[in-house]
């Protein structure tokens, strides 16, 4: 059965407590300087009152955020006039937070008597000197929900009307920056997630905890958002939120949103950010050579597009790598596979311009659409496929595409996943009854317009190559492209079948797209359990491990980054010579497109 909570026990060892009263106990019980850094989403006057409380010491408080410069002059050096100026998208800031002070408070600044505990709190807080750090977080989930309901706060900016541009372009990178700066010294982190009972994880046990799940395969926690274009299978086969609207954007692996849970059961378990797993252990995560290309960045990601009894999707690309690293201030860009988890001949796939496609003719429907609200058919543009059951569409940056209604897509992608620049919407409004945004200016300054029509097929529709085959088994390459630094495969077992295979230096990420379920044994002796739709990342760190498939059949599919000569690492790889699709495929344009 597909797990909503996927948990790991702390390691041994480990202070694992919930409730106010007893995260207090683990405050000092002599007059020092606790600083509780995180997020602006966490109710910081809560916080510390509910410590407060709690403390058996007299406490002073310091609201780091009331020590902020101008929201002026915050915004200012956080944003450039241009970036201002853009409805949709800014660079990724670089800044500290020490950007967010004319001057950094004094630890003697707060209220009450000097012979007291003295709490620091609110995103900086780390900034003031301190004897005891903890981090008190919220996922980030939770920030996104509240600023696009008009709630909420940006970064340095508390009582502004907050911004999603400045949520996802400026506040994330600088807190995700920070908090992974700061990791190695964490005496605590603080899970406040339910209000009245968080959870404490001491920081040696947390970063034991990390040490063993890096060197382990793990799961991180699913999640489901809502758009208007989102079907239901999630609610009906998952059992995702069944009362929502829908189930559209399933987050199986999106690393910079993702987290663990760590614990014992739903009312003791703390999430912690999966970031901070390859912040801490980027070597043993994603291996030697990719963190030397990557960074700490996890550079894949697994997620749903579930279309099922929902809409097409928006007809959009992403950015060229040259126009991401300079406009968007992204290392690399987002190439992007659709593998058919379900589908059918009779739903579709948009993808790739057709042969006869006119970018005058199709900018000049675009702007039609977006400015005066005339419908257009991508398909007389954009060529269409049938998304049939198991097919796997390359999709590099910048090539038009969209999944269709009734399919449920297995999108496996690169990271960046905040720039989608759409074309066309259908004219569909979003929730709240008001135009979705079309950054098409954007979109078509990245069009791919030189691999058209038969190109489109042959190089992107790929065939499954076999690469190794066994006693019940067989591994196949699904698509590989020079342009494209990931390449993804399949697993097809037999029932009982076990399968073998090794990191050699990479990390690897599974999902279960057919058949009940498999288990994945390493040769350390660790079991994982995997089902049918779960994803499962396996650090580079892992090494040799093997696949078994568990009642009957299995098919799984792989992702992992190619070396820099273009081939990925697996026991006996053989690379095909000649990257040859299937000749068929259907352009659009005619009435069942």
């Amino acid at each position: 059965m597909y797990r909503l909570d996927p948990r790991y026990p702390p390691a041994p060892g480990t202070v694992l407590t919930s409730g106010w009263q007893s995260v207090a106990e683990r405050l000092p019980s002599e007059p020092a300087i606790v600083a509780v850094e995180g997020p602006p989403a966490a109710d910081w006057a809560a916080i510390a009152a509910r410590l407060t409380a709690a403390c058996p010491l007299p406490v002073r408080t310091l609201d780091i955020r009331t020590r902020y410069a101008p929201p002026a002059v915050v915004r200012r050096r956080t944003m450039s006039a241009p970036d201002a100026d853009d409805p949709y998208y800014c660079k990724l800031a670089e800044n500290p937070l020490s950007d967010l002070f004319h001057e950094l408070p004094r630890a003697d600044e707060g209220e009450g008597d000097l012979e007291s505990l003295l709490l620091v709190y609110g995103p900086g807080a780390s900034l003031v000197l301190h004897d005891v750090l903890w981090y008190a977080d919220l996922p980030k989930r939770y920030a996104e929900s509240a600023v696009a309901a008009g709630e909420g706060s940006n970064l340095g900016l508390p009582g502004e009307q907050a911004e999603l541009k400045r949520l996802f372009y400026v506040d994330w990178p600088m807190l995700d920056r920070h908090r992974d700066a700061i990791a190695g010294g964490l005496d605590g982190w603080l899970d406040v997630q339910d209000p009245e009972r968080p959870v404490f994880l001491d920081g040696d046990g947390l970063r034991a905890t990390y040490a063993r799940l890096a060197r382990r395969p793990v799961r991180t926690r699913p999640f489901f958002n809502s758009t208007p274009w989102g079907g239901h299978w999630g609610q009906r086969t998952l059992g995702f939120n069944p009362e929502g609207r829908n189930t559209a954007l399933g987050y199986e692996l999106i690393a910079p949103e993702a987290g663990i849970l760590i614990g014992h059961g739903p009312r003791a378990q703390a999430e912690i950010p999966f970031q901070l797993l390859c912040a801490l252990h980027p070597e043993e995560v994603l291996g030697p050579e990719p963190h030397a290309r990557f960074g700490t960045s996890f550079p894949i990601r697994f997620d749903y597009l579930d279309t099922v009894g929902g809409g097409d999707l928006s007809v959009h690309c992403h950015p060229k790598e040259p126009y991401m690293r300079e406009r968007f201030g992204w290392r690399y860009t987002q190439h992007e596979t659709y593998y058919m988890t379900l589908g059918s001949a009779d739903t579709r796939v948009y993808l790739g311009l057709r042969e006869d496609a006119d970018p005058a003719l199709f900018r000049k429907e675009i702007e039609e659409a977006a400015h005066d609200g005339v419908a257009m058919n991508p398909a007389d543009h954009v060529m269409t496929f049938p998304a049939e059951q198991g097919r796997l569409f390359m999709i590099p940056a910048g090539t038009p595409h969209a999944g269709g209604a009734g399919n449920l897509v297995l999108e496996i992608s690169a990271t960046p996943y905040l720039y989608s620049l759409r074309f066309y919407d259908w004219l569909r409004p979003d929730a709240d009854g008001q135009p979705r945004p079309l950054p098409y200016e954007h979109g078509l300054a990245n069009l791919e317009t030189e691999r058209r029509g038969d190109a489109v097929t042959r190089d992107l529709v790929q065939e499954p190559r076999v690469l190794r085959r066994g006693n019940g088994w067989r591994e196949e390459l699904l698509g590989a492209l020079d342009e494209m630094f990931y390449e993804v495969r399949r697993y097809a077992l037999d029932a009982d079948a076990e399968a073998d295979d090794d990191t050699a230096g990479r990390f690897h990420v599974l999902n279960v797209v057919e058949g009940t379920g498999i288990t994945v044994l390493t040769s350390a002796g660790d079991r994982h359990t995997l089902d049918h739709a779960e994803t499962l990342t396996v650090p580079a760190a892992v090494g040799g491990y093997r696949l078994r498939a568990r009642g009957g059949p299995a098919r799984v599919v792989k992702a992992l980054v190619r070396d820099r000569r273009g081939a990925g690492a697996s026991p006996g790889d053989r690379r095909p010579g000649h990257r040859r699709a299937r000749a068929g495929g259907r352009e659009g344009g005619g009435p069942d497109a």
